[in-house]
């Protein structure tokens, strides 16, 4: 009896080692680790010569012109392009972008940047604000706008009205100024961020316009329409959700024409702006509705948040690039030092740790392959840590490389945009000012 007892312990304990065994091996992290690839380890050795030792804002211009052509090839007449001004923020990559792709049609979010582009002689572009400005903005943007440039506000700024109230509050501005004031009606066609709802709202701001005499000129609708993108695959196929989704926006779209064609067919009789559309979007405009304006930026240089299904050819340009300022054995975490060779005996990835000059961006680590960020540490715009396995290869003076989620607020970050063309620095761009 004693026999089978101990046969029966020892069984259950080899049975529970075994259970921990295969729950170790299952939770134990993997090596991803893996050296910069050719693309990578040619932009690194051109850093290292010719960099300028700091963080940088790169662009892939190789990749920016495939994107383009991408483009080109997708929106075709009776579509215009508009190009996004806020998510490619400089001057040079504005004209650059204008240059190759003909367009003369701009879309600007931000106050200072219009003034910008009329400072610098944009004379004979189209601007649509991308979203509603105070009637403080406006105020300013009047005040500062310089006059020797040739620019001129009333023919080419298309100001975004989402409600009546703002529509007044313009009105006003433009009898007190004795200026006409060109206006786009915001629309919601779904994805409820503001705009007129109804046709009642949408009467009301067109009656305020009809009503103003010269104050006030419509100029078109924007419905944005980014939603679309994100429609579920509920019962169907993620492609035929999307194009489900576009049509329903389509069709409310239409709705807003017709009833302002029918109502205010004397505004209707002019060129006007049926803006829509977006990065994520763009590929899906033929031409069929009364959209005949769609507005693309960040998709030009795919940052990582523009990984989706329409966008699949196109490919990442915009990097940031940042220099390795010390490489240490293992990951040594203060008042855990003695405790500390656990942590890549566990995790191999965690057997070398890199500080890096800067950090905190909007970006994720891309290259080389397995770096991960540190929570001991925690975020430091100063000297972030990268963690990874011996498989990454780097040594101090190296560069690694992230890619952002975004375009527009970090390429404002650095100052100058540095431009490469076969992995070898070819120019360097200023962009807007933060």
């Amino acid at each position: 009896m004693n026999f089978f007892k101990k046969n029966r312990r020892s069984l259950m304990l080899i049975s529970a080692l075994i259970v921990v065994v295969l729950v170790i091996v299952i939770l134990k992290p993997s090596d991803h680790g893996a050296p910069h690839d050719a693309y990578f380890a040619a932009l690194n050795d051109e850093l290292k010569k010719n960099g300028s030792g700091r963080p940088v804002i790169l662009v892939d211009m190789d990749r920016l012109d495939k994107n383009l052509t991408l483009l080109k090839e997708s929106i075709q007449p009776p579509i215009a392009y508009r190009l996004v001004v806020k998510s490619l923020p400089s001057t040079h990559m504005v004209k650059y972008i204008m240059q190759k792709t003909g367009t003369k049609k701009l879309m600007v979010f931000h106050q200072p940047d219009l003034n910008l582009l009329a400072a610098q002689a944009f004379h004979d572009v189209d601007i649509l604000l991308g979203k509603p400005m105070p009637i403080n903005a406006v105020r300013e943007f009047y005040a500062t706008v310089p006059r020797e440039t040739g620019f001129d506000p009333g023919r080419q700024v298309q100001w975004l009205i989402d409600t009546p109230q703002r529509m007044k509050q313009y009105l006003a501005f433009a009898a007190e100024k004795n200026i006409t004031l060109r206006c786009n009606i915001e629309i919601d066609v779904g994805l409820h961020r503001g705009g007129a709802t109804n046709m009642d709202d949408l009467d009301e701001m067109l009656k305020i316009v009809s009503d103003s005499g010269d104050r006030l000129k419509f100029s078109g609708y924007m419905g944005y329409e980014p939603h679309v993108a994100s429609a579920l695959p509920l019962l169907k196929k993620k492609e035929a959700a999307v194009r489900d989704a576009y049509a329903e926006m389509m069709a409310r779209y239409r709705e807003f024409y017709d009833f302002g064609k029918k109502h205010y067919p004397g505004f209707f009789s002019n060129e006007l702006t049926f803006n829509s559309g977006g990065s994520h979007t763009y590929r899906l405009f033929k031409g069929e509705g009364p959209v005949n304006d769609v507005a693309v930026g960040s998709g030009l240089v795919k940052p990582s948040d523009f990984d989706t299904l329409l966008l699949t050819d196109h490919l990442p340009a915009l990097m940031v690039a940042a220099p390795v300022l010390k490489r240490l054995d293992g990951t040594t975490v203060p008042f855990l030092e003695k405790l500390s060779w656990i942590f890549p005996l566990w995790n191999p990835n965690q057997q070398v740790t890199y500080f890096i000059y800067g950090g905190g961006w909007r970006a994720n680590f891309h290259s080389p392959k397995g770096l991960e960020g540190n929570a001991f540490f925690g975020l430091s715009t100063n000297q972030s840590v990268a963690n990874g396995s011996r498989k990454t290869a780097l040594a101090v003076d190296d560069y690694i490389f992230l890619r952002p989620t975004q375009s527009e607020a970090i390429l404002r970050e650095f100052g100058d945009i540095v431009l490469v063309r076969g992995g070898k620095i070819v120019d360097r761009w200023s962009s807007f000012p933060q």
